[in-house]
């Protein structure tokens, strides 16, 4: 090996070389298209299978101030970002969240909240900040709702005992007020994705919302990811086995933006997905950020190589 290193004794464990001893793959920064800032780690709710383990008591990300948020969003802006990312935890429990918002619009960039359209959206304060964004800014503004089924029993099920019905609450809102509508749905009950885009379109069109299904950016169904997962190792070969290329990677284009608790300043991840994994901070700053990752964490395999998703 060119490091010197020995083979690793488990999967995943070295930057460069797999298991087998075979060369990791690795993905290069195209370019910064999609900026996530993480709103932090609480949430109203705690879902049966949430990737980052959000909860009302989970804290490890603590909120991103605006303060903090703001020389990200600048420095976002001279390296030609597109769309502005916000995920949580719950984003509306962020106090700075709509200041955030605003900023980022007011920037020019497209923004992306992450939410599940329950209490924290549906607070008088943040319904009447989500309204007074109007005119083309609104234009570049979209909810994406977590909406884990189109069934109330299967949703409930992941998220608690009435969780649908606020969620519908909210989406209903959502299309009333006009704003631009995303959902977020999962592939863990292994339906056909025929079946589950028409539930879907079923679900919304309950409540007044014409959701076009078939447009995978306003029906995302995500690729599952597990603590227990045990995919294959993506080596440079696999590249050319799956007919893909490190462009389509979502570490290619995205960067994500967290605060751990404890720390002073917020720090640069390689993704939405590794938020605890210290292997994968990039730096303080966008421009350090802008290096290769190399693919050692399983949902790199699992949710982004070998499920074809991204977050964006």
């Amino acid at each position: 090996m060119a490091d010197g290193s020995t083979h690793p004794a488990a999967k995943f464990d070295h930057p460069h070389t797999t298991a087998k001893g075979e060369k990791r793959a690795w993905v290069p920064m195209t370019g910064l298209d999609t900026l996530w800032l993480n709103s932090g780690t609480l949430c109203n709710i705690a879902c049966e299978h949430c990737y980052i383990e959000s909860t009302p008591t989970n804290d490890r990300l603590i909120y991103l101030s605006f303060d903090h948020a703001l020389p990200y969003l600048d420095e976002a802006k001279e390296m030609g970002t597109r769309e502005i990312g916000i995920t949580g935890g719950e984003p509306f429990m962020n106090p700075d969240m709509l200041d955030i918002i605003n900023a980022a619009l007011d920037r020019g960039f497209e923004v992306l909240v992450l939410t599940n359209a329950m209490k924290p959206m549906m607070r008088p304060r943040v319904m009447e900040g989500l309204q007074a964004v109007t005119g083309e800014r609104r234009d570049r503004l979209t909810l994406r709702v977590s909406m884990d089924h189109y069934t109330e029993e299967l949703h409930d099920e992941e998220r608690g005992e009435g969780s649908f019905a606020r969620a519908m609450e909210g989406i209903k809102w959502i299309g009333e007020q006009g704003i631009n509508l995303a959902i977020a749905g999962r592939t863990i009950f292994g339906e056909d994705e025929a079946e589950a885009r028409e539930g879907y379109r079923q679900t919304m069109k309950s409540v007044g919302v014409n959701l076009d299904v078939a447009d995978t950016k306003k029906l995302v169904l995500f690729a599952e990811m597990r603590p227990n997962d045990d995919p294959p190792e993506i080596t440079t070969a696999c590249w050319g086995i799956l007919n893909k290329k490190p462009a389509d990677i979502m570490c290619a284009n995205s960067r994500m933006v967290v605060h751990r608790k404890g720390a002073e300043e917020p720090v640069v991840l390689s993704c939405t997905l590794l938020a605890y994994d210290e292997r994968f901070e990039m730096g303080r700053t966008l421009k350090e950020a802008s290096k290769p990752v190399s693919l050692n964490h399983p949902w790199c395999a699992t949710f982004c190589v070998l499920g074809g998703s991204s977050c964006s």
